[in-house]
């Protein structure tokens, strides 16, 4: 009872916890999880009852749920050798466990005899939502196989578990085993300040008495790319970052994710047709909000019928414009960021580098919290007591008519041993315990923004602005539910498809003119930025957007067919790329690039066959903020619809009927293509 993970906690003990009070905590949850079943398939015998059956095995599974999130953040932001192998172990267990819940009959067959009784009727809207997803979650995971069936299928869950991870592994050795010494700073020429001072002072830590120190992490990454007049420093970059953890490239087979890829895509083929499903699209899709694969791929062809000319016209423009500044007569890939920032300067009279200053990370975190508070009648504050994961972590609680709803841990800076990106992820989950009292949801925010330099802090680009009110829509979906069945809480069980919504809606304060003077304010004078340039800022918006749409819509078709058309040792991954390329894309990398072996959200995350998610979710959030536009960006009316009907229901109910609920129609697709100028 040492060990903090088995013991109630208000707060995560983080003080408290060491890495080898997870193995036996984890191992002791699970074994509680399973006599829980067992007791729960005996308690369907006697009689079905939600409060003698689901309710026990919901609290023990939310403990082993806090306590593997718990784990999967240090993983994921204290990453280390030491840390490793206790979360491959514990990983491989989670795995096992899960696929033999998954295919237990006894259990599913409580959960059907529950769903068919008298007593479901009598059940609130969240709990019969909850067993209904518990019930296709069984149906495809392969509980209806034949036992001799279940065992092969359990042993594939296994194996692609571990192979998801050790992609992902992949991924973070090849960027951080990457680095580069510029001797001179002329070789930076046109690098800001801001990135010349980090990458100075990466090169002391490096043990250098000077020079620069590049590495592949995205803050030491982008202004290369973007900003350096050195041509071939910006190739390089950019053919190492394109090949990272593949055959080729500056560490070339070293941690080449070639087999790895295979073998997850052979695996899930595999497993969906043991399910009865043609391909493995076709089994992502059964659970979205998507009618079909057809649909899905219906819906990428049209955007991208209706994008790729206007896409084609942008890019025209920025190689007539590189060719007057000087530059290539024909662009390469490395050429276009690049010029694309100086011709978005030309167009607008700014560079985002710039506008740096007037973005510091601290006042964008406190005025998204005021936009927060205006729209949806909440309170956001921090909290310094509590202990933390990491010291550049921060706490904060959320509040509704004075009382504390939920919190979330905020952890905004790129550090080592810290997985590039951006992202929100559980940290426990809200539901109604047996005792009637309410545990409350908390959740990590993340993210990788240069950190703060002295008396400098951390300032932000207009992209990483962006980035962060996205994470935090995640956050206020995850954390304002008001759902107590802790399976249909927040985020889980939404549509796959959907889920990006908040996060996308949210986006669109950023740049409003109510909204810009709360995030806004340089760092030395607290001047605000002028009002031209403002003007100049919201109209950049747009700057681009059908190359950036074009761009989403490959990695979204690729991965999308990729699942619907892979035949294990006949199919050529970088040929289908290839395909997708000549039917969406304006300009195409050099072949040897690799970046399907660093495309973590289809082979390590949650968005195989659903990436277009983004796509969709982007139709459902430009129309959803649309009604805003109509009825006022702050109108408290709207934002506390938006509340009521989306943010606080969950998995609870269908989301197309919460859509219709919020906009009063179905969705049109004509709000995003206005948003991204091209209609």
């Amino acid at each position: 009872m040492s060990n903090p993970l088995l013991q109630e906690y208000q707060q995560p003990p983080f003080s408290e916890l060491k890495l080898e009070h997870f193995v036996p905590a984890i191992s002791a949850l699970i074994e509680k999880n399973r006599e829980q079943i067992n007791a729960l398939i005996e308690a369907s015998n006697q009689s079905l009852n939600w409060d003698a059956m689901i309710l026990p095995l919901q609290e023990v599974s939310e403990k082993l749920g806090q306590a593997w999130s718990l784990l999967s953040h240090y993983n994921s932001v204290l990453n280390s050798d030491e840390l490793r192998p206790i979360y491959e172990e514990l990983l491989a267990k989670m795995t096992a466990f899960g696929s033999e819940v998954s295919l237990n009959s006894d259990l599913y067959e409580a959960y059907r005899k529950l769903f068919d009784s008298a007593h479901f009727n009598e059940l609130s809207e969240s709990q019969q939502a909850s067993i209904k997803h518990v019930i296709q979650d069984f149906e495809l995971s392969g509980v209806a196989l034949p036992e001799d069936q279940k065992a092969e299928y359990a042993e594939y869950s296994q194996r692609l578990s571990q192979l998801q991870n050790q992609f992902s592994q992949n991924v973070l050795d090849a960027t951080q085993s990457w680095g580069k010494l510029i001797a001179s700073k002329d070789e930076l020429a046109g690098v800001p300040e801001s990135a010349l001072g980090m990458y100075a002072r990466a090169a002391k830590e490096q043990g250098h008495e000077s020079g620069y120190w590049l590495t592949l992490d995205i803050p030491s990454y982008l202004p290369i790319v973007t900003y350096c007049e050195n041509r071939a420093l910006r190739q390089e970059l950019y053919m190492a970052y394109m090949t990272r953890a593949s055959d080729q490239g500056p560490n070339a087979g070293e941690w080449d994710n070639s087999p790895i890829i295979e073998e997850i895509l052979s695996l899930r083929q595999r497993m969906s047709k043991m399910l009865g499903f043609e391909h493995y699209a076709e089994r992502s899709v059964a659970s979205k909000m998507a009618e079909s694969s057809e649909a899905v791929i219906g819906f990428l062809d049209d955007l991208a019928q209706r994008s790729k000319p206007k896409a084609q016209e942008e890019f025209e423009e920025l190689s007539d414009f590189a060719k007057q500044q000087g530059g290539p007569q024909e662009l390469e890939m490395w050429d276009l960021p690049f010029y694309s920032e100086k011709l978005k300067q030309a167009q607008f009279g700014f560079s985002k580098e710039a506008l740096r200053p007037y973005f510091p990370a601290d006042k964008v975190l406190s005025g998204m919290f005021e936009v927060a508070q205006r729209l949806f009648d909440i309170e956001i504050r921090a909290n310094n007591q509590v202990s933390l994961p990491h010291e550049d972590t921060l706490y904060f609680e959320i509040l509704r008519e004075g009382e504390v709803q939920a919190g979330f841990y905020a952890d905004l800076y790129a550090r080592k041993n810290k997985r590039g990106g951006a992202w929100l992820a559980s940290c426990r989950s809200r539901y109604r315990k047996i005792d009637g009292s309410l545990q409350k949801p908390m959740a990590f925010l993340v993210c990788n923004f240069t950190p703060p330099d002295g008396e400098q802090p951390s300032l932000l680009t207009p992209e990483e602005v962006t980035t962060l009110f996205h994470e935090f829509g995640h956050c206020l979906h995850y954390t304002l539910t008001q759902v107590d069945v802790a399976n249909v809480a927040g985020i889980r069980n939404v549509a796959w498809d959907a889920v990006e919504l908040p996060s996308q809606m949210m986006e669109n304060w950023c740049w409003q003119d109510d909204v810009l003077p709360l995030i806004s304010g340089h760092y030395q004078t607290g001047e605000a930025i002028d009002t031209g340039l403002v003007d100049k800022l919201k109209a950049a918006q747009k700057f681009q957007g059908a190359l950036m749409m074009v761009r989403q819509l490959e990695f979204a078709l690729f991965d999308f067919i990729l699942h619907c058309e892979f035949t294990p040792g006949e199919s050529d991954m970088l040929a289908t790329l290839d395909r997708i390329r000549d039917q969406v894309s304006v300009k195409k990398p050099p072949a040897e690039t690799r970046f399907s072996h660093g495309f973590s959200h289809i082979f390590a995350g949650g968005y195989s066959a659903g990436y277009y998610s983004y796509k969709w979710a982007e139709v459902l959030s430009a129309d959803a903020f649309s009604r805003f536009e109509e009825e006022g960006l702050f109108n408290a009316q709207t934002g506390n619809s938006f509340r009521k009907e989306f943010l606080e229901l969950g998995g609870s109910r269908d989301v197309m009927d919460m859509f219709v609920a919020f906009r009063g129609r179905k969705p049109s697709v004509e709000p995003l293509l206005k948003q991204a100028g091209i209609v």
